[in-house]
């Protein structure tokens, strides 16, 4: 590697070695890493597990519970007024 005043600096060929391979197996470990991160399969996990704890929370479920009721009456008002036809 050059030096600020242009000189080349020596350095140890065993330790310019283990210094590739130690940069070789972080950058290997940070692929695998992302590649496990964009996998379409754990992606699809992460996000059912984001939907879980989502419908564990009181607030969503009450919410659902009020769409499913408005729902339900909305369907039964139909399935009445078709058949009054």
């Amino acid at each position: 590697m050059a030096e600020a005043n242009g000189t080349v600096a020596t350095r140890d060929p065993d330790a310019l070695v283990k210094e590739i391979e130690r940069t070789r197996e972080s950058l290997a470990r940070t692929v695998d890493q992302l590649a496990d991160r964009v996998s379409p399969a754990n992606v699809a996990h992460r996000a059912l597990d984001r939907a879980r704890e989502q419908l564990q929370r009181p607030e969503v479920r009450l919410a659902g519970g009020a769409l499913a009721a408005v729902a339900v009456l909305g369907v039964g008002a139909y399935l009445l007024r078709r058949r009054h036809r």
